[in-house]
This record gives C-alpha cells, sequence and structure tokens, in this order.
C-alpha cells in the first residue's frame, strides 16, 4: 500500500478564506515528476471522515487530490454525519442552506483558487470526481475547461437536468472527453426520470459510460454508511480509476 499524506492548504477566495484538503503518496515519482492531479467536488454533508478515506485511497494508486471546502462561506470546514442529520432537527435545514446557497460559478472559482493555491500547473491535465450536487461540477468543469479537465467521474449525479437555460444537459452534447456516471436504479433523491434528459443527450456519445446499478441509491459510495452499496461502489472505482489512468498517465 502506498504511503500518503493529508495537509490543509488555507485559500483566499471572493467570499472569504477556504480550506483546501490536499492528499498525495509521500514522495515523488520517478524522473521528478508531479502527481497526476483529481479535482473532488464533494456532495452536501461536506468534507468529513468518509471523503478523507476515499481521497486517501485514490491518492494511493498515485494521485494527488485537491479538494476544496465548498462550504466555506459559511465556516471552515463544516460537515454532518447521517446520525447528525437523523438527530439533529436543525441539521437537514442547515445543510440544504448550504447546497442553495452556491452557484455553479461559485463552485468553479473555488476549484481554480484550489488549484492554483497548490500551484498545480495549469498546463497540466486534470481529472474531477464529485458525488451527488458535485456531478454536476465535474459536467460544468468538462465543459468549461476541456483543454484543461480531460476526464471526469460522478458518482451518484444530482441536478444533471433543470429547466434553467444554462442547465448541463443543453450543453452536454458537447462533452469532449471521458466521463463516467454512475446512477443507482433504486435512487429515489435524484432518480433515473430526473437525469433522463441529460442521459439523452450523451446517449451518442461514445466516450461517456453511464453505469446503473441495480438496488443502489443515493450515496452509494461510503462504506461504514447506510446508503453504503458495495457492488456499485467497486464497479465506480474501477471504471473510475480506468479513465483516470488512461487519460492522466
Amino acid at each position: 500500500m502506498v504511503e500518503v499524506s493529508t495537509e490543509i492548504v488555507d485559500a483566499a477566495t471572493d467570499d472569504g478564506p477556504m480550506a483546501v484538503v490536499v492528499t498525495q503518496p509521500v514522495g515523488a515519482p520517478e524522473g521528478g515528476r508531479d502527481w497526476p492531479t483529481v479535482g473532488l467536488f464533494i456532495d452536501a454533508p461536506g468534507i468529513r471522515p468518509a471523503t478523507k478515506a476515499f481521497m486517501a485511497r485514490l491518492a494511493g494508486h498515485g494521485y494527488r487530490v485537491v479538494t476544496p471546502d465548498l462550504h466555506h462561506r459559511h465556516g471552515r470546514l463544516l460537515h454532518y454525519e447521517p446520525e447528525q442529520l437523523a438527530n439533529d432537527p436543525e441539521a437537514r435545514p442547515t445543510l440544504m442552506r448550504w447546497v442553495v446557497s452556491m452557484t455553479d460559478d461559485q463552485i468553479q472559482d473555488d476549484l481554480d483558487v484550489a488549484l492554483a493555491a497548490c500551484a498545480v500547473p495549469t498546463d497540466q491535465p486534470l481529472g474531477v470526481i464529485g458525488f451527488c450536487l458535485g456531478a454536476r461540477a465535474v459536467v460544468r468543469s468538462m465543459l468549461r475547461l476541456p483543454s484543461r479537465v480531460v476526464v471526469g467521474a460522478g458518482w451518484h449525479p444530482s441536478f444533471l437536468a433543470d429547466d434553467t437555460p444554462d442547465s448541463p444537459h443543453r450543453s452536454a452534447h458537447q462533452l469532449r472527453h471521458p466521463l463516467f456516471l454512475g446512477i443507482g436504479d433504486a435512487d429515489q433523491i435524484q432518480s433515473i426520470a430526473m437525469h433522463q434528459r441529460f442521459l439523452d443527450a450523451v446517449d451518442d456519445l461514445d466516450h461517456v459510460d453511464v453505469r446503473i446499478f441495480p438496488g443502489a441509491i443515493h450515496g452509494y459510495t461510503w462504506p461504514g454508511y447506510p446508503n453504503y452499496d458495495e457492488q456499485a461502489a467497486e464497479a465506480s472505482w474501477a471504471a473510475t480509476l480506468a479513465l483516470l489512468d488512461a487519460a492522466l498517465r
């Protein structure tokens, strides 16, 4: 197992300070190069132990993982665990306030600031991974920076299609690089029907890999959590790593 290290880099955004969590292998790869970089977009509960475990596993495969704290406008490294959401009547409304207060542009700006704060070269190809609302940010990044963001993955995505003029599904046909999407067919929070306009838009794109996992529900990623689905999660890991390795190695 590759040894990894984690540090917190402090960055300055237009909306105040932001913590950036960076996990990468200890040491440098052969040849003096940088580790290939993956930007990670969190899901609604924030950067929590499960997020850090995911980052460590990915870093163990030889990647530098850069995760901006998207909830920084409300405080530093705020997060909720499932038991808090279940037992604290104020937790879920607070969480939703965090989510609805973020705009697409703010999330993209946070990624740019995080990469700059970590001195990621602007000419280095990037991968991006996102969970839930983070999957929408993945698509935005791939469409916004096609010459830089060359591969993406969205696990149990949210908000891929809506009725706004700039909904991701309206420009999804412009995606130029490999994208993996993993969706549970039992997801009642963001059902397949809710994504259908996006799925239709990418249906003819051979480089977009959509996997539908029987019985999996929203949040299937996280081991030890009630929603965890090992089969869906491990299949998503395999698909994501294959795309990252092909694009960034």
